[in-house]
């Protein structure tokens, strides 16, 4: 939905000789521009999230007893449009969806030493041209962005160039043209990290190479069978006759990567394992996406949301933004910034988060944003799929991780069920299976506290939704005792500006607010809904609450 900032513009007309004047103030409206530096973005893994089409519950035959929550549970496309279409992530300020890959994974199981597994997350990849049924078709994709971006939230997938799934009885290994079955990878150095497998079982995908190599037998026979053999072949051919590029085979995979912007208007990618594929990779995979966005914004005009430019955001396992550009591999540092990805995950937030007090990271990532990493940004996360030490593995302190999260600078990365404290420790499961357990929708629809935990995420999350200066704006500490702070962001003529204050009194509380709020205008408190009137600087305010969420009404 479209926000507007009323901008008021006080114009001096000269109306005579003498000098007199006239102010006349005109009301401007301006549209809140979407910013990916201060977005709301939500995480979630597909087959986790919600389940509105159990036909497609079971494909392929994966019947096989899995270990604790390490098979397939239902979710689906259909389930995340229809929570877009009820409004959860608008009533969450979300303005960015992020889902794990939803492209056709292996057929079989396999056991990684935790058990019978599935490609339920994703990240198996047997078909990129393919949607895998368990997730839905592509019909149900082109509904789930479109509805997305009715909304005005954008939509970003998972970008899988590093390996395939690994094999199995009905996965046969790719040929040795397209990967490397061994050495395992030791994650000592920059060579030891890259041209290996991430793990065992898991074929690497020789990004390194520029030999041209023919379609996998598996792919072919696949297509075949399907009747789709000579459409695809006829589009790798047009793809690498436009490019110029060797039929290597990264360049396959970008190829069927970049038409998921082309066919649907995806607004990013997510990147896996960055830090495993060579870094020219991704700036080749990055001037793909450029082209395919523009192609879809040219030939989809009424779509086209903004000017924004193609979002990608990489996985390098253990980047902070106290390294500024670079990861650090112990023999080498690689810039992954330039002309590569317009953000990185932050690794190092719930460190922070944990260990530093509030202003200290706030004013530290104001710093950093603004002058290191400028143009830039940074993903905060407080817990996620992959990492096994979340900020509150209890979930003993939602408020603070949602506080925390949504006010930090940068754009903020909220894991489903993150604003609903879903469990991140299961009985009987064992690893990443504890992380990803099914969205608690029966808690949310009648537990009351995990409907309160919704509610302050609901306001913090749409407070930032509303004002971009809250990720992407300047901060600046306004008083330490009682802790109130500003945010403010200038784009053009857009001027956004906001007022927080943390553990404040609860009852009545005096908030000075002379730097940012003029004499004599109306303040709104976002958390509380009560108003106040700037008087001497200040605004009185009586509410049972010890936050404040404060912007001009």
């Amino acid at each position: 939905m479209k926000k507007i900032t009323l901008l008021i513009l006080i114009i001096a007309t000269f109306l005579s000789c003498k000098s007199q004047s006239k102010e006349n103030i005109e009301v401007v409206k301006l549209e809140t521009p979407f910013v990916w530096e201060g977005a709301n973005l939500y995480f979630l893994l597909t087959d986790r999230f919600n389940n509105s089409d159990t036909s497609n519950d079971i494909n392929f035959d994966r019947t096989k007893e899995t270990a604790t929550l390490r098979g397939f549970e239902g979710g689906d496309l259909k389930g995340i449009t229809k929570k877009i279409e009820d409004g959860y992530f608008s009533d969450l300020g979300i303005n960015a969806i992020w889902m794990t890959p939803v492209v056709e994974q292996i057929h079989g199981g396999t056991d990684e030493g935790t058990g019978v597994t599935y490609g339920f997350h994703g990240y198996w990849a047997k078909d990129w041209t393919a949607i895998d049924p368990n997730y839905g078709t592509k019909e149900d994709l082109k509904q789930l962005v479109d509805a997305a971006h009715a909304k005005g939230i954008r939509v970003l997938l998972d970008a899988v160039i590093n390996h395939t799934g690994p094999v199995t009885e009905k996965d046969p290994v790719w040929p040795s043209d397209w990967v490397r079955t061994r050495p395992q990878c030791q994650y000592n150095n920059y060579e030891n990290t890259i041209t290996c497998t991430l793990v065992k079982n898991l074929p690497d995908i020789k990004t390194e190479s520029n030999e041209a190599v023919d379609l996998p037998p598996q792919l072919v026979e696949k297509w075949k069978a399907e009747g789709r053999y000579e459409q695809e072949v006829e589009e790798l051919d047009a793809f690498f006759e436009r490019t110029g590029h060797p039929r290597a085979p990264r360049f396959y995979i970008m190829k069927w990567l970049a038409d998921y912007i082309k066919d649907y208007g995806i607004d990013g990618y997510r990147c896996d394992t960055v830090k495993h594929t060579e870094e020219y990779v991704w700036q080749e995979f990055k001037t793909e996406c450029d082209y395919a966005f523009s192609e879809f914004k040219e030939n989809n005009p009424e779509k086209v949301l903004d000017d924004n430019d193609f979002y990608l955001v990489g996985e390098v396992y253990n980047y902070g933004i106290s390294g500024g550009k670079f990861f650090d591999f112990g023999d080498k540092k690689v810039n992954y910034y330039d002309d590569k990805f317009t953000s990185q995950i932050n690794f190092e937030f719930k460190w922070n988060a944990k260990q530093m007090p509030i202003e200290d990271v706030f004013s530290t990532y104001d710093d950093i944003l603004h002058n290191q990493l400028k143009d830039f940004g940074i993903l905060n996360y407080l817990s996620s799929h992959d990492d096994g030490q979340p900020f509150d593995p209890a979930r003993e302190k939602p408020y603070e991780t949602a506080t925390k999260l949504l006010l930090t600078p940068g754009t903020s990365q909220v894991y489903y069920g993150d604003e609903s404290a879903r469990v991140l420790v299961v009985k009987g499961a064992e690893g990443d299976a504890n992380l990803r357990s099914k969205m608690n929708w029966s808690a949310i629809e009648n537990d009351l506290k995990t409907q309160s935990v919704l509610d302050h995420w609901q306001k913090l999350g749409k407070f930032r939704n509303a004002h971009p200066a809250v990720g992407a704006g300047i901060h600046q500490m306004i008083t330490e005792t009682p802790y109130t702070f500003s945010r403010s962001f200038t784009d053009g003529k857009f001027i956004d500006m906001v007022v927080v204050g943390l553990d404040l009194n609860k009852g009545k509380k005096i908030i000075d607010v002379s730097k940012v709020f003029e004499e004599g205008v109306v303040v709104h408190d976002a958390y509380s809904n009560l108003d106040a009137i700037v008087t001497s600087g200040k605004i009185k305010l009586n509410s049972e609450f010890d936050i404040v969420l404060l912007e001009q009404k």
